[in-house]
């Protein structure tokens, strides 16, 4: 990099908030998620050079298209400054994020907002969910589908059960895991749920089935929310005197094609069942200088369903692949174990805002090694890596954030 980049500080929206009860708009939302996070970094926001938001369906669930424009719509001092709207589905933010990286790497600014954003709850579930259709391929992938992303994401599993076996008590821990965590997570989506032995066992009345083999809470809530974060370079810093929280030490971004059978059987001879994940996840390791995932203290990876962080278990190399249960089984993932996974409780606790979630990945990996998690701060921790996918990993972000 020709100059690195910092996090100077950041906010996340309280996921569990209904925009629409709480009498709440993605206008207000944008407005005091922007204002919080200038106050959390501590700037003016005459201060933003250039603004990156990023939103996957916007127009689909409000209207309201032309996202890049919302914060000078709704703040004035941002009349004038230069903005974006990125959108790859699930991975909206983390590609705001690239986009502002590059951005301060090339010279062009130095103090940057990125924006994620989504406000989801404005039409019954099922219509809610339907809506996300258009991350995958239309016509192709959606055809005959009734819910699209479960159906999607229990291919996945149908294809490690092929592969090497899979045992649906490892999906049930996984969901287990991160609503467990998410209790202790001020601003997640189910932090408020009883939990009991059912929540993510087999009862059908308490878990029922959605599609195959995922249950309801192998799913991720739809929800409204919003994260951002502040990125400096090293020249706006040494020019104010000003410590960051962290810097983004490494980063990785593949894309494919929209189609899950494509990416299935281009990939069937792999042992890796999507190479180009793993791919990605490399190349973060690399730019950071780091040998592999035993040099992490935590991950917060994309588990919009169980499978997909079953996925990233072994495609982080934290086991060999196929065998991802292992992890699960010794206790590796939990918030004391070798290698904690989804600490804030993922997406399937903590809630999944569509265009919000890589900004959030990349918001908790921050609060961890500054030692501002709270109740869920994994010990020691000074290396994070975050693993944000859209539609069924067409789009792949990894970044590795580390103290200072």
């Amino acid at each position: 990099m020709s100059d690195s980049v910092s996090i100077l500080g950041g906010y996340q929206s309280d996921f569990g908030d209904n925009l629409a009860k709480s009498g709440g708009s993605v206008e207000s939302l944008v407005r005091d998620t922007v204002l919080a996070t200038a106050a959390d970094a501590q700037i003016d926001l005459t201060d933003i050079d250039t603004i990156h938001v990023g939103n996957a369906f916007g127009q689909l669930y409000t209207g309201q298209g032309h996202l890049g424009a919302m914060p000078a719509t709704v703040i004035p001092e941002l009349w004038g400054v230069p903005a974006m709207r990125h959108e790859a589905a699930c991975a909206s933010s983390s590609m705001a994020a690239l986009s502002a990286m590059a951005e301060i790497e090339s010279g062009r600014y130095d103090c940057v907002l990125v924006l994620g954003v989504e406000q989801e709850k404005t039409m019954p579930g099922p219509e809610a969910a339907a809506v996300q259709e258009a991350a995958a391929w239309v016509g192709q992938d959606t055809e005959g589908a009734t819910y699209i992303w479960p159906e999607t994401f229990d291919a996945l599993a149908d294809e490690y059960d092929r592969r090497y076996g899979l045992d649906e008590r490892h999906l049930r821990a996984i969901g287990e895991l991160n609503l467990r965590n998410a209790k202790d997570n001020p601003n997640a989506q189910t932090r408020a749920w009883q939990l009991n032995a059912d929540t993510c066992g087999t009862d059908d009345h308490v878990n029922p089935v959605v599609t195959g083999r995922l249950r309801r809470n192998d799913i991720t809530q739809i929800t409204d929310g919003a994260a951002a974060l502040i990125l400096v370079s090293d020249r706006w810093l040494a020019a104010r005197g000003r410590q960051p929280r962290a810097r983004i030490a490494g980063w990785g971004h593949r894309t494919v094609g929209l189609g899950l059978q494509q990416k299935l059987d281009r990939n069937r001879e792999s042992t890796l069942i999507m190479p180009h994940v793993n791919q990605a996840i490399t190349d973060a390791f690399g730019r950071a200088s780091i040998g592999g995932v035993d040099q992490l203290d935590a991950i917060e990876t994309h588990d919009c369903m169980t499978p997909s962080e079953y996925m990233a278990i072994d495609h982080f190399g934290i086991t060999e692949p196929g065998e991802s249960w292992k992890a699960i089984e010794d206790g590796s993932l939990e918030r004391n174990g070798r290698i904690p996974m989804n600490p804030s409780g993922g997406l399937i606790g903590g809630g999944h805002p569509v265009g919000a979630t890589g900004a959030r990945m990349l918001l908790d990996a921050t609060k961890q090694v500054a030692g501002r998690a709270g109740d869920y701060q994994v010990s020691g921790a000074n290396r994070v890596a975050t693993l944000n996918i859209g539609g069924s990993t067409a789009t792949t972000a990894c970044f590795v954030v580390e103290g200072v």
